[in-house]
């Protein structure tokens, strides 16, 4: 499945600016960046409850914003890309 996952972290102290760090560090971890705090990932059920887990003990639910979308498939139908950045097909062969 195909999760996006943004997220809005108050960097006005030093904490938050630590909870930034962590949490694109979580993000880069399992997707790839799309934007500055927008990141696309391909996960399975189970990657989709940790990933989850480890957002949240890591964003202040007080100050901060989490969002993920699970995008429904077919995928192709549902993502419109313009610009130069182009996305990992996930699904496509792997060429080294």
């Amino acid at each position: 499945m195909l999760i996006i996952v943004t997220y809005d972290v108050s960097t006005e102290t030093r904490a938050g600016r630590r909870r930034l760090r962590r949490v694109a560090k979580v993000c880069e971890g399992i997707g790839q960046r799309v934007q500055k705090s927008v990141f696309e990932c391909q996960v399975n059920e189970m990657q989709n409850e940790e990933l989850e887990r480890r957002l949240l003990a890591e964003i202040d639910e007080k100050e901060d914003n989490l969002r993920l979308y699970r995008l429904t498939e077919p995928t192709d139908l549902h993502i419109k890309q313009f610009g130069n950045f182009r996305s990992v097909d996930f699904e496509g062969p792997l060429v080294v």
